[in-house]
């Protein structure tokens, strides 16, 4: 996960939650990502004091190298350098880890993250995580893209589906062997020069892994719940059994419950925030029945 000032309430929401449901919380160990800047040991003592037993590890992440490759995105969170940290995992994180699951800082599970951690990669599959391929697939390109063959033929034969970059299960050693982060960051200086997609960090990932994925079951990604990425709008849940929630779009659960306008899926999210819990233990007995 990556750790920064704006988004650490979700985080340690994130946090508290795997430790929750897993069935052996103590196998947990957590690579954190944070900007090498004025609040990088702030954050790493945050972590330590909120959740003393925890197994982590802070990793410094350089943003000056990828800060000359992002491109303007249609919503400016999207731009944040620290978006793209999980382009680089492989390198940040020592080579004795071969495999990681990455997970968003606006998530929370209500399952056995272990259950997660068992899934395989088969074969020379890299990267695992739930495809929607009910979606347009065209749409995350532009017309700059489709109208080249020489690169929409990156998906000749294969049948890419959309996939959420939010959760994925990583094998870093297979990365590490294939150097897919140059990879990226080819698709990231064309970019610079063509303006083929408007979607941050996701697109890359798309191009380079579309049609690749190992499928994980829908219930690990309850994506969208934040709205579109423009209009902070309310969601429901998608039909079937849910594992992970994910507020990916605009909203997000702790800004929308501070502002006293949740969404009802909001309140699935606010069990874990342990922020709203230690407010309310400071309180007297007739606050905190009253807030409750």
């Amino acid at each position: 996960m990556t750790l920064d000032v704006k988004y650490f309430r979700g985080s340690v929401a994130a946090v508290h939650s795997v430790l929750k449901h897993s069935s052996c919380p103590e196998n947990v160990y957590f690579h954190f990502v944070a900007s090498k800047d004025k609040d990088f040991q702030d954050l790493r003592k945050m972590v330590k004091s909120i959740f003393p037993s925890l197994s982590f590890k802070v990793y410094s992440f350089n943003e000056f190298r990828v800060k000359k490759l992002i491109s303007s995105s249609i919503r400016q969170a999207l731009d944040n350098p620290l978006n793209y940290a999980r382009t680089y995992l492989a390198e940040i994180i020592q080579p004795c880890v071969e495999r990681v699951i990455y997970l968003d800082s606006d998530v929370v599970l209500v399952d056995d993250i272990q259950k997660l951690w068992s899934i395989s990669l088969t074969g020379s599959k890299i990267i695992g995580a739930p495809e929607y391929c009910q979606a347009n697939f065209r749409t995350y390109f532009t017309n700059n893209f489709w109208s080249d063959p020489k690169l929409s033929n990156v998906f000749q034969g294969k049948k890419p589906c959309y996939f959420n970059t939010g959760v994925m299960v990583m094998d870093l050693g297979k990365w590490r062997k294939g150097d897919y982060t140059v990879k990226i960051e080819k698709w990231m200086k064309i970019q610079k020069e063509k303006r083929i997609y408007e979607l941050g960090s996701l697109p890359p990932f798309m191009l380079v892994f579309g049609g690749e994925i190992e499928r994980i079951d829908h219930r690990w990604n309850q994506h969208g719940l934040g709205g579109d990425n423009l209009v902070n709008s309310c969601r429901t849940l998608h039909p079937g059994p849910v594992s992970l929630l994910h507020w990916s779009g605009k909203g997000k659960p702790w800004v929308r419950l501070d502002q006293g306008s949740p969404c009802p899926v909001d309140l699935l999210w606010m069990p874990y925030d342990l922020y709203r819990l230690s407010s309310i233990d400071s309180l007297g007995d007739q606050e905190r029945r009253a807030m409750i």
